[in-house]
């Protein structure tokens, strides 16, 4: 593991891998997002108190897809191979999983099990990232909380419909 003082944030390659990273989270999330847009089964679903208007998604998700892609790239810096990179890995699969299982699928408990599984891999994130990043698990806390809402929505809606 590389120390913090060893990341030479000013170098080119550091910034273009951290294009990179944004890209790949932004593009991918933005497709499937764009692709499994909630439609008349969504609208039809009974939802539960605290549920957001849907405008609040994109920019939620978009401030979200950023903070994952600067924490991933952070700890990738350090150690590319490290058990938090895995974590961030299986998080990042599984958030992209969600969607289409939610929405086009509309298979509201298989989601569900695929959002408990993402809850799992982003505390893991956090727990292991702290090693090599004093800021990475930081930038996991707000996602960390918004999928808990979304498990919250989600298991309310499945249970109610």
């Amino acid at each position: 593991m590389s120390s913090p003082a060893a990341i030479n944030y000013r170098a080119p390659g550091t910034w273009l891998t951290l294009v990179a990273f944004l890209v790949l989270v932004i593009a991918v999330g933005g497709l499937i997002g764009t692709q499994s847009l909630p439609g008349a089964w969504y609208e039809g679903l009974t939802k539960p108190p605290l549920n957001p208007p849907n405008w609040v998604f994109g920019p939620v998700w978009s401030t979200l897809y950023v903070l994952i892609a600067i924490a991933g790239w952070r700890v990738w810096l350090r150690d590319r191979s490290s058990r938090a990179i895995t974590f961030w890995g299986a998080q990042m699969l599984l958030n992209w999983a969600w969607s289409p299982v939610w929405f086009l699928a509309q298979m509201p408990w298989a989601a569900f099990a695929i959002l408990i599984l993402m809850w799992l891999a982003i505390v893991g994130f956090i727990v292991t990232s702290r090693k090599h990043d004093p800021l990475a698990p930081w930038l996991f806390v707000p996602y960390l909380a918004w999928v808990s809402f979304a498990g919250y929505l989600n298991l309310a809606i499945a249970i109610l419909n």
